[in-house]
């Protein structure tokens, strides 16, 4: 651990060094990556010397001991012995997490889609519980969100919903929400009070930056149209609605959202990109399982990940096996023990693999 930690000194002592660098801080993109490592290297530094002073005085408390000469102060240095051996054990485990190799596309903003499965209107107003639920867990977190499309449910809810999130860390949360989302509960539409089962599928998508993915702009067709579904005056009067087709891949990205049909481009574009890219990531995340076998990040879009029980009041999160009786609060956005339990497992297995640098 010592060792692992004088390594981690050494670059944290670079990185303070490069972060005051005119270059550095005159490349914007380059000095939020350095500030962030910087950020993540100090918090580890800060265990590395609570680690250290425990060690030494785990040296001290020994020498007294073995030296017996007063037997108050060998009383005491037995208790501070004990102390120090549990918290080190303690930090052993804390540095460990923390000295994971990050993903880095956990750092990135995100595209969240939202679409109804089978149910019919039941799953388009699932659909809907599920996007209040991520607004509210996303406002929790302080991340900013933006509608990008929505085509609305014919009950209410949405058949298919695309928002973007901005904020810190936002894929390295939302990373585990994509798959299929399933609800038992009775309908609205229900007369005679039996419970169904609805689906809605969410997919996450790591917002691309331009330099992460290069769109030949000959490869795609523009196509324009009038907007639709409730807005301004310029709903049904221009054609402000853009819908981008990737040609080579057959992707298709579009937005109505903005009355500008120059502001629903750039979104229809960023959309377009993020699919690429994900398209890019997918096949490696593919590659990665081959050599390990994840239960939390597969990919997998057709799993079904989640359970939300309403007769019960139940909530079972699939790939770990953890069941909560708390939907309400779960329902009204606060995910986030699911979120850290989800990211535990997975950071555990993550251990196993680097079990031997340890």
């Amino acid at each position: 651990m010592l060792d692992k930690l004088r390594i981690i000194k050494q670059r944290f002592d670079e990185v303070s060094d490069l972060i005051i660098q005119p270059d550095i801080i005159s490349d914007q993109k380059r000095y939020i990556q350095i500030n962030k490592e910087y950020k993540d290297l100090s918090s580890v530094m800060k265990l590395g010397d609570e680690y250290q002073t425990l060690l030494n005085n785990i040296e001290e408390a020994k020498e007294i001991i073995a030296d017996g000469s007063d037997p108050e102060m060998t009383e005491m240095a037995k208790m501070e012995l004990e102390e120090a051996n549990a918290r080190t054990q303690q930090l052993e485990e804390e540095i460990k997490f923390m000295l994971i190799p990050k993903d880095p596309e956990d750092a990135k903003n995100v595209m969240v889609e939202i679409r109804a499965g089978t149910g019919g209107d039941e799953a388009s107003i699932f659909a809907g519980d599920l996007y209040r639920m991520y607004i509210k867990f996303c406002a929790d977190k302080n991340w900013r969100t933006e509608i990008v499309d929505v085509s609305e449910g014919t009950s209410g809810g949405f058949k298919e919903i695309i928002f973007s999130v901005q904020g810190d860390d936002v894929y390295g949360d939302l990373k585990f929400e994509a798959g299929v989302h399933r609800v038992q509960r009775v309908p609205q539409t229900e007369t005679q009070g039996r419970v169904h089962t609805s689906a809605a599928t969410v997919m996450v998508l790591p917002e691309a930056e331009e330099f992460d993915v290069q769109i030949d702009m000959k490869d795609v067709r523009k196509d324009l149209y009038c907007s639709s579904g409730p807005g301004g005056q310029s709903v049904n009067t221009t054609y402000s609605a853009v819908r981008l087709t990737h040609i080579p891949t057959g992707l298709v990205a579009q937005c109505q959202d903005q009355k500008s049909q120059h502001k629903n481009f750039e979104k229809a574009l960023t959309v377009l990109r993020s699919r690429l890219y994900e398209l890019e990531l997918a096949k490696k995340q593919e590659e990665d399982s081959k050599k390990r076998k994840s239960m939390v990040s597969s990919g997998d879009r057709s799993a079904k990940i989640r359970t939300y029980n309403y007769p019960q009041g139940r909530v079972t999160e699939h790939r770990i096996g953890l069941t909560m009786y708390d939907l309400s609060n779960i329902i009204n956005g606060d995910i986030h023990k699911i979120v850290e339990e989800l990211k535990l497992a997975e950071n555990t297995e993550k251990l196993k693999e680097l079990g031997e640098v340890f």
